[in-house]
């Protein structure tokens, strides 16, 4: 046994020294964030290779994000079934996309850091608004071929997911749009969306949403984008709602 680890420290060593500076800041660093000694350092400078403009350009982060993705998934799928052994279908799909959707997976790569793994570029690329949580994914798929599957959720639940950290989630309202949805067909209400453009002063385009609830409109917003202004809106709605209804409460009924 002793010679056994003697020969894994010694073959460690040995595969350090073969790494540039820069392959062996990314293990190291990989190293802080997963607990575990990175076996294939290829897999994670793909994983956070930027895609550029050039035909030529090597392999980016894009493809493990792909498996990523569906590694989470059923990583995710598999901890809620086992966690909530009473829970139906409904809470359950309701839970694990508190869990994976983008704005709690870009909160996840922004607490880790990962875009400071990022390889460096010869050119200055403008970085998405989503790259945190695109990266998340690709470091789980990374981690996935790296250690497969066993390993990988280890990882995941213990490392990058906390249960503690989905437990705060149990609470939390994604979409304020949704909710304010499933209530309105429970109450049989008709809710409606009017959103247009407007010019403001420094001719800059914002686009403002009205939620009407039947012939009432009961709040609006403005926002960058149609689908900022809509989720926006129906936070105004919900709280005004909310302190008359008690819509959490009626939706966990459900």
């Amino acid at each position: 046994m002793e010679l056994q680890k003697y020969f894994s420290k010694f073959l460690l060593k040995k595969r350090k020294k073969k790494l540039t500076e820069r392959d062996s800041f990314l293990s190291t660093e990989l190293f802080k964030i997963l607990g575990a000694e990175v076996q294939n350092v290829e897999l994670y400078r793909e994983a956070f290779a930027l895609k550029t403009s050039s035909k030529n350009s090597d392999r980016n982060y894009e493809r493990l994000e792909f498996l990523g993705d569906s590694v989470l998934g059923t990583i995710i799928s598999c901890h809620l079934f086992q966690t909530y052994p009473q829970a139906n279908e409904g809470y359950l799909t309701q839970m694990k996309s508190k869990i994976v959707n983008r704005k709690n997976l870009n909160k996840l790569g922004e607490d880790l850091k990962l875009t400071q793994l990022l390889q460096k570029q010869s050119v200055v690329i403008a970085l998405g608004e989503n790259i945190c949580g695109n990266l998340f994914e690709a470091l789980v798929g990374a981690v996935y071929l790296d250690f497969q599957y066993d390993t990988c959720k280890r990882i995941v639940l213990e490392r990058l997911l906390t249960p503690s950290e989905i437990i705060k989630l149990e609470n939390k309202i994604v979409s304020y749009k949704g909710l304010l949805l499933e209530w309105c067909q429970k109450k049989k209400l008709n809710i409606k969306y009017e959103t247009c453009e407007e010019m403001q002063p420094n001719k800059a385009i914002v686009f403002r949403c009205h939620v009407w609830f039947g012939e009432e409109k009961i709040a609006n917003a403005t926002e960058t984008s149609k689908k900022k202004a809509e989720e926006k809106a129906a936070q105004r709605a919900f709280y005004i709602l909310n302190k008359k209804e008690n819509i959490l409460g009626s939706t966990k009924a459900l």
